[in-house]
């Protein structure tokens, strides 16, 4: 089906400020669509009021409106503007819930606009609980026991029937706000009244909890002919109970078997269509470890944060495929950006491992419950790629910047036996490095297995790296040792550390030797067909793809160091930065490359920059890119803090910085620097002094 001709100006609604549950994924996804939309000659019309997003810029969309995002202000520019139509399957759940409060108070209608993207029919299928419920029912997808309802006495009512604990799911709410597991009838009044309160239409579903079952995730796309694919099947380390937001998540799931991820496919894939779902979406389920039996979960009939990591981790650009669906184009006519030879309706496939780890905000909210429920306390992720699920276990801890490099980097060992069986009971962000402790101290499999519901298959990765902390610490550090050490992505730093060695010495060994990172291609394909777009990631002990990837020897290159995860203080604004940094040095005329590992960002989309590498943003790992690139200079200022600590690394590795030279950013930064040069300027300040001691 070719475009929908009638379709000739688009309203794309964003996503509101930046929050927890929130963060980043929904300015990416909206770019994209933007852009991709803009690629098909419509006009693109553009409300958001975040101005720390790539989204409100006004190259992105022919108009931007840069206000509160309320039904009111949207009836206001939709009369003005006069689009054909709206899209609000790119801005969260702040979008979408605006976009059904226009189309169910008739004003669309009466202004001849339709909801593009999806249908208001689709989305309240999806997000009205109950109708959900009937949904699934209808074509045979079990669902757990539960009940829909609009006040405390309903929900007390129901669970005396099906007993403690429930798990509350309020409708229409972003990243479970409201929602949570109650294991007494107080947490129960407590968490649903807050629930019925903050849904949009006053609903919560009281479920029995079947917490501890696997949680797997399915990203689909299917176009209005019916065509569907799954881009991604994703597998949460931690099992049901936890928000998928704060899991450890690994793509694609590695303790499926064939019979149980084609059962599950198949079901996603049925789902989508009941639901009449034309763009994309995702089915998240939950699975009995030790039978064939699932339950769905829950639908989101538009962008996630799940899809931003999917999109990163195949390199399928979901939210550009889904904004060319809603314009009427089926996925066999819709070519693969990043082979420029395959079509949007071929399925992705991975020959690597990706670990995704939230970065949450414990280290801010000091006294702030460490425990992870349904309710989603995450600020944002980080993303590692590597050979191996060790590998990318690892490159995802030291991409965290929360003071971790390994998972030693959390000492449990004071701990005995018991107390420690009795710690990992608890539901936290401690977990992977509490079982690791375990693994140290000889509690077998199975039993770590019983109190966590962790799967063994993980548990026996978490040992691997373990029985290197311990062959590091005991053994002769041989060429062999170090060749294997770094195959699971063991930083210098940690080899050095266990050793009893200098991290220089590590270094030159591993120089003398040939232990070097190669480079790899993500290419959505498996290598089937070259990529015209680079993407990579790197591992130890392969052969290289990026050294001679269409050099070209005439440009000068430029290397922009990205953010990070979004942290609380540090949000979306430098991601904008970076990727504004990047098409100025585009248009002057550079090569350019990013380094940056968070996948809800625009930065590492894979059309930003002339390279991207998707790793974490540390001396060693950095220096890795810059020893295959070589680059003429390197710019840290639109990198926040995490770019800025890099610089001194840089220099060392006789890399020019761009801008602000290093001694002057380090004047502004050292406080006792920047002291003096108020004294010696006689500008006045507050009177202080650092100190060391209390």
């Amino acid at each position: 089906m070719p475009k929908n001709e009638a379709i000739k100006k688009v309203l794309v609604i964003g996503s509101g400020p930046i929050v927890i549950g929130q963060a980043a994924e929904f300015d990416y996804a909206g770019t994209q669509a933007c852009r991709s939309l803009k690629e098909e000659g419509i006009e693109v019309c553009l409300v958001n009021s975040n101005p720390a997003t790539i989204m409100t810029d006004k190259n992105i969309a022919d108009q931007v409106y840069i206000e509160p995002l309320t039904a009111k202000v949207l009836e206001q520019i939709i009369i003005k503007e006069k689009p054909d139509g709206v899209l609000p399957t790119l801005g969260g759940q702040a979008g979408l819930n605006l976009g059904m409060e226009l189309a169910e108070s008739g004003f669309l209608e009466t202004h001849g606009v339709k909801l593009i993207g999806t249908t208001a029919e689709t989305i309240r299928k999806a997000e009205d609980r109950q109708a959900f419920k009937e949904a699934m029912e209808k074509i045979g997808e079990p669902v757990a026991a539960s009940l829909v309802v609009e006040n405390v006495e309903d929900g007390i009512k129901f669970t005396n029937t099906i007993g403690y604990p429930v798990v509350l799911r309020p409708a229409y709410t972003l990243g479970g706000s409201g929602g949570g597991i109650a294991h007494n009838e107080t947490e129960l009044i407590d968490i649903l009244s807050n629930g019925l309160r903050l849904s949009r239409v006053g609903q919560v579903l009281v479920e029995r909890c079947i917490a501890g079952w696997k949680e797997i995730e399915y990203e689909v796309m299917r176009d209005a002919a019916g065509n569907c694919i799954t881009v991604c099947n994703m597998e949460n380390i931690d099992p049901v109970g936890v928000h998928t937001g704060d899991s450890i998540v690994v793509a694609p799931s590695q303790t499926l078997g064939d019979k149980e991820y084609q059962m599950l496919r198949t079901s996603a894939l049925n789902i989508i269509t009941e639901l009449n779902i034309t763009g994309g979406c995702n089915v998240q389920y939950a699975l009995k470890p030790d039978s064939f039996e699932y339950c769905v979960i829950e639908v989101n009939p538009r962008v996630s944060r799940s899809s931003a990591l999917a999109s990163k981790a195949t390199g399928y650009p979901i939210a550009k495929v889904a904004a060319k669906i809603a314009l009427g184009y089926t996925l066999d006519e819709i070519k693969n950006a990043i082979t420029g030879k395959t079509y949007a309706s071929f399925e992705p496939v991975l020959d690597y491992c990706v670990v995704k780890i939230p970065r949450l905000p414990f280290d801010k909210f000091i006294t702030a419950k460490h425990t992870l429920t349904t309710q989603m306390k995450a600020t944002g992720e980080v993303m590692s790629i590597c050979n191996n699920f060790e590998g990318a276990l690892m490159k995802a801890i030291r991409s965290l910047e929360q003071h971790v490099d390994s998972l030693m980097s959390y000492d449990f060992s004071m701990l005995s036996e018991q107390e420690l069986m009795q710690r990992m009971k608890i539901v936290d962000d401690q977990r992977i490095y509490l079982i690791a402790e375990a693994i140290r101290k000889g509690i077998n499999y199975r039993t770590i297995h019983d109190i966590t519901q962790v799967d063994e298959w993980f548990i026996d990765k978490i040992a691997i790296l373990v029985e290197m902390e311990e062959r590091l610490k005991k053994e002769e550090l041989t060429v062999e040792l170090l060749a294997e050490a770094k195959r699971i992505e063991f930083p210098d730093n940690v080899i050095a550390r266990l050793t009893g060695k200098s991290e220089d010495e590590i270094k030159k060994m591993r120089y003398d030797n040939g232990i070097c990172a190669a480079f790899k291609m993500v290419d959505t394909c498996a290598a089937e067909f070259e990529a015209e777009t680079p993407y990579y990631y790197s591992v130890f002990g392969s052969e290289d793809e990026a050294a001679d990837y269409r050099q070209d020897h005439s440009k000068k290159k430029v290397l922009v160091l990205g953010s990070g995860p979004i942290r609380i203080g540090q949000g979306v604004e430098f991601d904008y930065c970076s990727v504004h940094a990047t098409w100025a040095f585009a248009k002057a005329g550079y090569e350019t490359i990013i380094i940056n590992n968070n996948p809800e960002t625009v930065s590492t989309d894979f059309d930003i920059a002339d390279k991207l590498y998707f790793e974490p943003l540390t001396p060693e790992d950095v220096e890795n890119v810059v020893n295959i690139e070589k680059p003429d200079g390197a710019v840290v200022q639109f990198g926040g803090q995490t770019a800025i600590k890099l610089t001194e690394s840089l220099q060392k590795m006789g890399v020019p910085i761009l801008g602000t030279a290093p001694e002057d950013v380090d004047a502004a930064e050292d406080r006792e620097l920047f002291d003096q040069i108020l004294q010696e300027t006689d500008i006045p300040r507050a009177a202080g002094g650092t100190v060391f001691t209390a």
